[in-house]
C-alpha cells in the first residue's frame, strides 16, 4: 500500500483532515483513516451486566490521594454500584451471590480508566479503530480528541460509544473554529460568535484554537466569551504566530480553560519583548528550524523561583487555568535514538504511521532530519525547566491534566499515556498524583465548563464502570501498565516479562486487553502483507515494523489468584 506521507496535512490539530488513499485491490481488506469505524463484534468485550462483581482488588479512587481495600465492586450495568471492604472474618464466599458475571482479581489493583486530554486519530492515514483499541488497551476509556476526527465522524462515534457498539474509549468532542459547518473560515468576531452559537447546537464539546490560522486574538477573546455562556470548553496550542497578540497568561485572562503543550507559558516569563530572539535563518515554516529555536527560550525568561515566575503561576491559578504539558510528544527532542528504538513500534506500530514518522522536511512532528547532540542538550535543558513550571503549578494548588498529543513523533496511541505518566513523575508529582492528573483532574476539566460534576474519572459509587484492573500495584512501577510490560527477574534467574492491563471496563464492557492488543497486532501484519513496507527506507527503519527485530510481544495473561472453592451446600 503506497502511503505517501508527503501529502498528508502538516498542522498538528487537523490530523481528521488527512487526504484518505484509495487502497489498491490487493489492500482492500486494510482500513484506512477515512473509513467507518467498525461495528463492535460479538467477541469483542462482554456486558454489561445486570451485576457483574471484581473480586479482592486493591482501589486506586483517582482523586485527593484516596486508596481503599481490599474490596469487591459492585457493578450494576454500566455504574459501580457498591465498594464493598472485605472482612477477613467473612464467610469465603462472599455476597453478593446473584452476579451475572464474577472477575476473580484477588490481589490486582483497579484504577479508573484513564482520561486523556489531548489526543487525535488518523495521523498516517490509520484508523480510528487502531487508536480506540491501543487506548483501551492501556486503561484509557475517555479521549479529549482535539480534534478525534472530523466533526461528522466524532459525534458518529462519540453516540456509537455511548451504545457500546464500537469498541472505543469515551469521545469528548471539541473542535477547531470553523470545523463542521457551512459559513465558512473564522476570520471575525461575527463569525466567531456565529460559529461558537452553532457549535454549541450541533454536538460541540469544546474548542481547540491554535495560534496561525485567520483568526486571532479578538476572534479568540468572542469565543472564549461565548463558550462560557454555553457549557463549552476551551483550550489552546499557542503557535508562534500568536504571540505578537497573545500570550498564555493574558489568554487565561481571557478565560481560557486549558493551556496545552509549552508553548505560551515561557512567553508569559520573557524578561523583555514578546518573542525571544531567534539565530539567523530561523523559518517558522522549517520545522527542524522552529523546534530547534524553541528550547532556547528559556536562555532569556526570569528564572524559576523568581518574583516574576511565581506572579505568573498565581495569576494562572487565581483564572482557574489547567496546564496540560503533554511532555511524552516531545521526548525525540532530547533523545531521539531512544523514541525511535521502543520496544513496543515493530509489533505495535502500523507502517503507515512509522513510514509518517521517518524524517521529513514536510510531514509534520519528522522535523529531526538533521538533528545533532547539541539539539538534544538544549532540549534537556529545557525540559528542566519545563518539569520545574508543571511541578510548582502543582504545588500551588494549581490542576494538571495529563495528556499525550498521539500519532506524532513516535508518540504511540495507548503507549503514550504511560509515558505521559512516566514524565509526570520525573516532573516531581508522585505515581498517584500522575495517575490522578490523568484521570479526576481531567474528567472535573472536562465537566467544568457545564458547571457539572463528573461521571467518570474516579472509582466511586454512582459513577460510570470505566476501570482499568492491573495485576501489579502501578504506584510501586508505572512501567508495569505498558501492553507490553516490564521485566523481572523470576526466582530461576531468568528475565521475564510482566505487566500490561489486564481488563479494561468502559461503560460496563468488559474487554480483555491482551485481546485488544493482539487485535492491533493483527493489524500491523495485514498492512505488512498488503505491501506497506515497500516505500519504507530500511537505513532509517531499522527499529519500526517494516525492519529489525519483531519487537516486543503481548505479555502473557496474568494469572488471577484463584479464590477458596466454596464448600459444597449442605
Amino acid at each position: 500500500m503506497s502511503l505517501d506521507r508527503r501529502t498528508l496535512l502538516q498542522t498538528a490539530g487537523l490530523t481528521a483532515g488527512l487526504i484518505a488513499l484509495t487502497p489498491s485491490p490487493a489492500d482492500a481488506d486494510v482500513l484506512t483513516a477515512a473509513d467507518p469505524t467498525p461495528a463492535r463484534g460479538k467477541n469483542e468485550g462482554n456486558g454489561p451486566f445486570r451485576k457483574l462483581v471484581i473480586r479482592g482488588v486493591n482501589v486506586i479512587v483517582g482523586a485527593r490521594g484516596e486508596i481503599v481495600g481490599p474490596v469487591d465492586i459492585v457493578i450494576k450495568r454500566n455504574r459501580i454500584d457498591e465498594l464493598i471492604p472485605i472482612d477477613p472474618n467473612a464467610p469465603k464466599r462472599r455476597k453478593p451471590h446473584d452476579a451475572d458475571h464474577e472477575i476473580d482479581a484477588t490481589g490486582m489493583w483497579v484504577m479508573p480508566g484513564l482520561v486523556d486530554e489531548h489526543t487525535h486519530t488518523g495521523t498516517g492515514n490509520t484508523p480510528r479503530t487502531y487508536a480506540y483499541k491501543l487506548w483501551l488497551a492501556h486503561g484509557v476509556t475517555t479521549v479529549r480528541g482535539v480534534t478525534v476526527a472530523a466533526h461528522a465522524d466524532a459525534v458518529r462515534d462519540r453516540e456509537a460509544s455511548e451504545r457500546n457498539e464500537i469498541v472505543a474509549p469515551r469521545i469528548v468532542n471539541y473542535q477547531t473554529p470553523g470545523s463542521g459547518w457551512d459559513g465558512g473560515q473564522v476570520d471575525s468576531p461575527e463569525k466567531a460568535a456565529a460559529w461558537t452559537t452553532w457549535a454549541a447546537a450541533n454536538g460541540v464539546d469544546g474548542i481547540k484554537f491554535f495560534g496561525d490560522r485567520v483568526y486571532g486574538r479578538a476572534e479568540i477573546e468572542v469565543m472564549i466569551a461565548e463558550a462560557r455562556k454555553r457549557g463549552l470548553g476551551t483550550i489552546m496550542h499557542h503557535s508562534p504566530p500568536i504571540y505578537k497578540e497573545l500570550n498564555a497568561v493574558e489568554s487565561g485572562r481571557l478565560g481560557l480553560g486549558t493551556v496545552t503543550h509549552f508553548y505560551g507559558h515561557f512567553e508569559s516569563l520573557l524578561k523583555e519583548g514578546r518573542e525571544h530572539p531567534k539565530p539567523p535563518g530561523y523559518d517558522y515554516g522549517n520545522e527542524a528550524s522552529r523546534w530547534r529555536a524553541v528550547a532556547t527560550v528559556i536562555d532569556y525568561t526570569f528564572p524559576p523561583g523568581s518574583p516574576q515566575w511565581r506572579a505568573y503561576l498565581e495569576e494562572q491559578l487565581e483564572n482557574k487555568v489547567n496546564f496540560g504539558p503533554t511532555f511524552g510528544v516531545y521526548l525525540a527532542g532530547r533523545d531521539l535514538a531512544r523514541v525511535r528504538g521502543l520496544d513496543w513500534h515493530p509489533r505495535f506500530a502500523l507502517p503507515s504511521i512509522w513510514d509518517f514518522w521517518e524524517p521529513s522536511p514536510q510531514a509534520h512532528g519528522s522535523f529531526y532530519y538533521d538533528w545533532t547532540s547539541e539539539d538534544e542538550a538544549s532540549w534537556k535543558r529545557f525540559y528542566q525547566q519545563y518539569f520545574q513550571l508543571i511541578h510548582d503549578y502543582k504545588e500551588l494548588g494549581g490542576r494538571i491534566v495529563g495528556g499525550t498529543d498521539p500519532g506524532f513523533i513516535y508518540n504511540l496511541y495507548g503507549f503514550a499515556n504511560i509515558t505521559e505518566l512516566e514524565m509526570l513523575r520525573e516532573a516531581g508529582l508522585s505515581a498517584l498524583e500522575a495517575i490522578e492528573a490523568m484521570s479526576g483532574n481531567v474528567a472535573q476539566t472536562l465537566a467544568d465548563p457545564r458547571g457539572d460534576q463528573p461521571e467518570y474519572g474516579t472509582v466511586k459509587p454512582g459513577m460510570y464502570a470505566d476501570l482499568a484492573v492491573v495485576p501489579y500495584n502501578p504506584l510501586q512501577d508505572l512501567k508495569t501498565l505498558y501492553g507490553t510490560g516490564t521485566t523481572r527477574l523470576d526466582s530461576t534467574g531468568d528475565v521475564k516479562r510482566i505487566g500490561g492491563v489486564q481488563w479494561a471496563i468502559r461503560n460496563g464492557v468488559v474487554y480483555d486487553a491482551k485481546k485488544l492488543l493482539a487485535d492491533v497486532a493483527d493489524m500491523v501484519k495485514a498492512q505488512k502483507a498488503a505491501g506497506a513496507c515497500r516505500d519504507i527506507d530500511p537505513d532509517w527503519s531499522t527499529y519500526g515494523p517494516c525492519g529489525g527485530s519483531a519487537g516486543a510481544d503481548i505479555p502473557p495473561p496474568a494469572k488471577p489468584a484463584a479464590r477458596p472453592t466454596p464448600p459444597p451446600r449442605t
